[in-house]
């Protein structure tokens, strides 16, 4: 048995929004002392212009939130980390289904959507706490013991 359940948050390049969500999660996981980690992953990671948005990491900062809460660098999505994982949310349907549809068929009814848009659609002084306030509402359906699944009327028990 693992000794936490695992929650994948996935975006393009996984050093902005995704890598954002890890650490908001993380930091509000540990508080309320969930036995539930984040992890975050990237469909092209090779476009990432630095290790963690100046945008995600300023935040952090000025909410005191620890950059070690995230990963180090950007990462490209496995199969592995997908089967590895209790619950997958990509950042937005529009820009991540159609990736996930061409690299992981398998996958595509069993990942939960946000609405988070990326920086070329939304400034990050929406985005971010658009983040935050997703990953708060998770983090208070984990308490009670369950999540949404990929249809937000479907309840997946943990």
């Amino acid at each position: 048995m693992k000794e936490f359940q695992t929650v994948l948050f996935l975006c393009t390049g996984n050093f902005y929004r995704s890598r954002y969500a890890e650490a908001w999660f993380n930091f509000q996981a540990c508080g309320y002392g969930l036995h539930w980690r984040a992890e975050s992953r990237g469909f092209r990671p090779h476009l990432a212009t630095e290790d963690l948005s100046h945008w995600a990491a300023d935040r952090l900062d000025q909410s005191g939130i620890a950059r070690s809460l995230t990963s180090t660098k950007p990462a490209k999505v496995t199969a592995e980390d997908l089967a590895e994982s209790s619950l997958v949310i990509a950042m937005r349907e529009a820009e991540h289904a159609p990736m996930v549809a061409k690299q992981f068929p398998k996958w595509t009814n069993r990942i939960r959507y946000w609405d988070i848009c990326d920086i070329d659609e939304t400034t990050p002084e929406t985005a971010l706490p658009q983040i935050e306030s997703e990953v708060d509402k998770l983090v208070r359906n984990l308490r009670l013991g369950h999540a949404y699944g990929r249809n937000c009327d479907v309840l997946i028990e943990f």
